[in-house]
């Protein structure tokens, strides 16, 4: 049973002088790109997804004092992982459970090997970090096991950006602006279900992976979702977790590459993140998009995204949810202005977003493009008819839609009651304040 999960290193050793900056700077980096490598391949080496991220935390404090006192190894990752083994060993030990599975896990290590930070690995191929056949495996069982359906959808998200993404269960809590114990309870929860259900840390078979895929899928989006426009708080955008989800994305479609729905996602968010150094002004304020300066687009990311989006065309079997939402950003991220904007094709896109992934946002988005193709008189019926069925209450996008629409008709009063309501539902400060500037605009 995986033990609670404690905060992240804090790099202050207990009881002792301040870690050296220097070996702060490189646990952090190399934990950062490779955390998903080495909690993989202690899951396969222990058989216990817990355990494993357990031990590889445990590795980082003990990196911390150890590389400060004596330097950083010549194999960061080798140094941690042989450190990681040990001290499964020692949890084994500790379960009185000497059995084959411990002499597997012990193989050619000996007692005190690795245990200077200043002594590097014996170049011997017993001792790879990892089996270099089985990295992509490793990471793709990771991420299949961090997103099991067993857990819910709050536990899929943290417990992948702590153990696939590598991020601290600080770093989670400022992300989504929740307490840090709430994240380290979600985490432990995490674990404890997945031992509970005797979840395997393997790879699914071919045909439950693609069942699967939309769970892994559905996490990285609502990751990049909330770092794209928070849903609350002072920031319009967290891009730090925007950006985490896009390496992430890499990350999959790098080994699921004849999956397109994988690169139709990671099209989406490139396409998404190209318009960040536009979305928000000196003070953070936010900036509409006919208001952007589209000079300020990142142009590379635009040209990955369109990539990707090629790509997911090119696998065959046709555009999904993913890659459709894709698209409609290909036509805003390629249009010169607003006005220049292919909004016909837009319409067409959402209609096909309807058929295959049918919800009240796709619905509210397609009346927006309406709205700019052929007028807002149409678009509101259409919004009129989505306030009707009561599927979008208590949320502020559809009364500020329903307000831009109700201004460019002339109908002030009521245009401004609805951006006023919207405002009033709105949780994120930013968007609050672009709502009320613009219901104070209509006098």
């Amino acid at each position: 049973m995986a033990r609670a999960d404690r905060p992240a290193v804090t790099f202050q050793a207990p009881d002792g002088p301040p870690i050296a900056e220097s070996a702060r700077r490189a646990v952090e980096a190399v934990w950062r790109i490779e955390s998903a490598r080495i909690v993989g391949a202690l899951a396969r080496y222990t058989g216990d997804f817990g355990l494993a991220e357990d031990v590889a935390q445990e590795a980082l404090a003990e990196a911390l004092v150890t590389w400060s006192r004596d330097g950083a190894p010549a194999s960061p990752v080798g140094w941690l992982l042989a450190t990681a083994r040990r001290r499964a060993i020692d949890a084994f030990r500790r379960r009185s459970a000497l059995d084959e599975r411990y002499a597997a896990l012990a193989g050619q290590l000996a007692d005190g090997e690795f245990s200077s930070g200043a002594a590097a690995a014996p170049e011997r191929p017993d001792d790879l970090p990892w089996d270099p056949d089985r990295v992509d495996d490793d990471v793709l069982a990771l991420m299949f096991t961090a997103c099991h359906p067993v857990l819910s959808p709050e536990a899929r998200v943290a417990l992948t950006l702590r153990v696939v993404g590598g991020l601290s269960s600080e770093e989670i809590a400022r992300a989504f602006l929740v307490p840090t114990p709430t994240v380290q309870a979600r985490i432990t929860r995490a674990k404890k279900t997945i031992a509970a259900a005797h979840v395997p840390f393997e790879l699914p078979q071919p045909e439950e992976r693609r069942e699967r895929l939309g769970a892994v899928l559905s996490v990285l989006y609502v990751i990049f979702t909330e770092g794209s426009t928070a849903t609350s708080g002072d920031h319009l955008l967290r891009p730090d977790l925007a950006y985490e989800a896009v390496r992430l994305a890499r990350m999959l479609a790098a080994l699921l590459s004849t999956e397109p729905e994988v690169h139709g996602q990671l099209a989406l968010f490139e396409l998404t993140a190209a318009r960040f150094p536009a979305r928000t002004g000196p003070d953070g304020e936010a900036v509409l998009l006919e208001d952007q300066d589209r000079r300020l687009w990142d142009r590379s990311a635009i040209r990955r995204g369109l990539a990707a989006l090629g790509r997911a065309s090119a696998v065959g079997r046709g555009l999904g949810p993913y890659g459709l939402q894709a698209a409609i950003a290909g036509c805003h991220a390629t249009a010169p202005s607003v006005r220049e904007t292919d909004w016909e094709r837009i319409v067409l896109l959402y209609e096909a977003l309807g058929r295959v992934a049918p919800s009240p946002v796709v619905e509210l988005n397609r009346a927006v493009a309406v709205a700019m193709a052929s007028g807002p008189q149409e678009a509101l019926a259409m919004v009129d008819d989505l306030l009707a069925s009561g599927r979008l209450s208590g949320s502020h996008l559809l009364p500020g839609v329903r307000g831009e629409l109700l201004a460019r008709l002339g109908r002030t009063a009521e245009a401004r009651a609805e951006l006023e309501l919207a405002a009033r539902l709105c949780r994120n400060a930013r968007e609050r304040s672009v709502l009320l500037r613009k219901a104070a605009a209509l006098g």
